[in-house]
């Protein structure tokens, strides 16, 4: 996990290199705890959450405090759940873990609980290409990395067949998820290299 990632102005998330952007969803409920300086450490929020090759972003539409965005890495997601219960909304719960800087002991940042809570129509869409694709990316990872790291660089799950299951996804009439046939182009030039990058480090 990251607070606060790179944004761009109208507010999607600043790619990194070889990422591509899956879907996005509007109108979903965020909740994570363990943010610093907010209120008991606990966020809620309404914004959008968009979904790449490589991460998790939620984007708020208006900022709780210094709580604006949150990137989860989906290497870092476990224990990922999806719950109907009779009397709420649908929900996606699980944890992730946050990325550690180089310079910075592990045993200093904690592990986030989240859950993503589908207010504004179904979610017959977002729910198979969300699942497929985490676990594609664990298949990728396993396969590149046959002895278990404890620290996995986040941007190694690039490469699942995201064409693919974007051309063979099902689309739910009721779910307001876009799903992107071809990548935004506005500013599509700039690329993040690592998520701890100076704008200096970056590409242009």
């Amino acid at each position: 996990m990251a607070l606060n990632p790179q944004l761009f102005p109208h507010g999607m998330p600043v790619p990194f290199v070889n990422e591509l952007f899956v879907l996005s969803r509007d109108g979903v409920e965020f909740e994570v705890d363990k943010i610093p300086g907010s209120q008991g450490g606990r966020v809620k929020a309404k914004g959008t959450i968009y979904l790449s090759n490589i991460r998790m972003v939620f984007v708020a539409s208006k900022p709780v405090g210094n709580f604006m965005a949150f990137d989860m890495p989906l290497l870092y997601v476990h224990g990922e759940k999806f719950n109907q219960p009779i009397f709420f909304c649908n929900n996606i719960s699980g944890f992730v873990e946050p990325v550690v800087p180089d310079d910075q002991h592990r045993a200093l940042y904690s592990t986030h609980s989240f859950k993503i809570l589908f207010k504004e129509g179904g979610c017959g869409t977002f729910i198979p290409l969300f699942f497929n694709l985490i676990s594609s990316v664990r298949q990728y990872n396993q396969h590149l990395n046959s002895t278990p790291q404890p620290r996995v660089d986040p941007l190694q799950a690039a490469q699942p067949p995201v064409d693919e299951m974007m051309r063979h996804a099902y689309v739910d009439p009721n779910d307001p998820t876009r799903i992107f046939l071809q990548q935004p182009t506005s500013e599509s030039q700039l690329r993040r290299r690592n998520y701890h990058s100076n704008s200096s480090e970056n590409a242009i």
